[in-house]
């Protein structure tokens, strides 16, 4: 998409954000964000901003990367994106994690990232970056299984052959690449219930076994 825009990424355990504007870009990458996410995005935002003295009504769309990734940490982009999205009027675009990632590649490949509990978050791109598989929630034996198939990027460290990827240049690839009828409304992309639904469906079907 072209124009001034904001974007940023609390899904995993770095931070991201980065703005164009007039073609110049200036990008904030924070490595170990996890747990600060709440903390630090806004100030990390009004920094970006402030680099490129670009004013927030002036930026044409925001985005936000939805998942899949870290519970809190997606609701915590999303919720930005939204409430300046609503301030200034202007439309959100999504980019999910796993497309992140595949842009930093060339040609096929697939995306993982470490879902916990020895999954995988995983999709298989073609050369243009558009999925030859469905994105899922694979075990080890899956990721390895794919891993012989396709060249292999990741943010993080997997137990099979990879390419450490850049998040920032990633997402900022994947903005520019991203079609404008995509812009719209901003919704979470989850592969998997929280740990505290499945915790709570594991009780209830306890109670219900009792």
């Amino acid at each position: 998409m072209n124009g001034n825009f904001l974007a940023v990424d609390t899904s995993g355990s770095y931070l991201t954000v980065l703005a164009r504007k007039d073609g110049r870009v200036h990008t904030l990458f924070e490595q170990d964000g996890a747990a600060q996410h709440s903390v630090r995005l806004m100030p990390a935002v009004e920094e970006v901003l402030a680099a490129l003295s670009l004013a927030a009504e002036d930026c044409d769309f925001f985005c936000a990367v939805t998942g899949p990734g870290s519970f809190t940490g997606i609701r915590i982009g999303i919720a930005a994106v939204k409430g300046f999205c609503a301030a200034a009027g202007k439309p959100a675009l999504g980019v999910t994690s796993l497309e992140a990632l595949a842009y930093t590649a060339k040609g096929r490949v697939l995306a993982a990232i470490p879902a916990g509990r020895a999954f995988y978050y995983v999709c298989a791109f073609d050369e243009a970056k558009r999925p030859l598989i469905a994105p899922e929630r694979a075990d080890e034996a899956r990721l390895r299984a794919l891993a012989k198939e396709y060249p292999v990027c990741s943010f993080a460290p997997l137990p099979v052959p990879y390419t450490a990827a850049d998040p920032a240049a990633g997402l900022y690839a994947a903005v520019c690449a991203a079609d404008g009828a995509r812009a719209g409304s901003l919704a979470a992309f989850y592969l998997k219930k929280s740990q505290a639904e499945e915790e709570r469906e594991a009780r209830i079907a306890g109670e219900g076994k009792a």
